[in-house]
């Protein structure tokens, strides 16, 4: 394993813990992702179906199908009022009232 890789890839990373806990990772892996990249080129991965910190990445690939039906930064895909748009107002709803949401 390289000890300076070009490309760090993290598949649901956090699915086993509490929101907070995600928070302050997700926090932490931002502030390497961005440190790596200024100095190596490195880009960072990161496969999830939890909105709650996505909305930080540089761009958020949108894959349904096995197809991309949407890409760009968080406030792109919010304005564009796609299928992102609403699954994350979806989520953000279901979390505010307590509730877990299956997302497809």
């Amino acid at each position: 394993m390289r000890d300076r890789p070009l490309l760090l890839v993290l598949d649901e990373p956090t699915a086993a813990l509490d929101a907070t806990s995600e928070y302050e990772i997700f926090q932490a892996q931002h502030a390497i992702s961005r440190t790596h990249a200024a100095a190596r080129g490195t880009i960072t991965l990161i496969v999830t179906h939890r909105f709650s910190t996505i909305a930080m990445a540089d761009l958020i690939v949108v894959l349904h199908d096995g197809e991309v039906v949407e890409q760009g930064d968080h406030q792109t895909l919010m304005e564009a009022h796609g299928r992102y748009a609403a699954t994350y107002r979806l989520q953000q709803e279901a979390s505010a009232a307590g509730v877990g949401v299956k997302l497809n």
